[in-house]
């Protein structure tokens, strides 16, 4: 496993904010080892990325290119590509009954307050995605900086939680 690429799928609920943030710092600092996707349990009809996670990646110099709210039944398909690692980062849906996802994956709940749930100027709303897209990029440092050893099937389950205890 320790020259294949891993494919990590972030779930939220809607898959407008936080796993889109979570998508494209992953493929960002991934260095060729991460592939990542984004997925919700229950986009909402015609779901969008929010505009102001957007504006915070392209800030931070991050491609948006190809980021779309999806559903996470996408990732359950024949065809789909094979995840390794599946971690929620919303509440809700952590506490949903995920589908079966093919192989296997390892899985971990990392939380993160709602950045578009907050009230506020357009200042203020900016600043949340702007603190959640450094917390995230944090987290996934520390995983693309684990050794390869620390990323094997059997390890990697616990590795990815145990980075959720900051």
């Amino acid at each position: 496993m320790t020259s294949k690429i891993l494919n990590v799928l972030f779930l939220c609920t809607h898959n407008s904010a936080r796993s889109i943030l979570a998508e494209a710092i992953l493929n960002h600092i991934g260095k060729g080892r991460f592939k990542a996707y984004s997925a919700g349990s229950s986009p909402r009809e015609n779901q969008q990325p929010n505009p102001l996670g957007l504006q915070v990646l392209k800030s931070a110099g991050m491609s948006t290119e190809g980021l779309h709210s999806k559903s996470w039944d996408e990732f359950g398909r024949p065809d789909a590509a094979h995840m390794d690692l599946v971690i929620t980062v919303c509440d809700n849906a952590a506490g949903e009954v995920c589908p079966y996802w093919p192989g296997q994956p390892a899985t971990a709940h990392w939380g993160y307050p709602d950045p578009s749930a907050g009230e506020g100027t357009d200042a203020q709303k900016l600043e949340a995605f702007r603190l959640t897209l450094i917390a995230l990029k944090r987290r996934l440092d520390l995983l693309i900086s684990l050794p390869p050893a620390k990323l094997e099937k059997t390890l990697l389950q616990g590795t990815a939680r145990a980075l959720s205890q900051d």
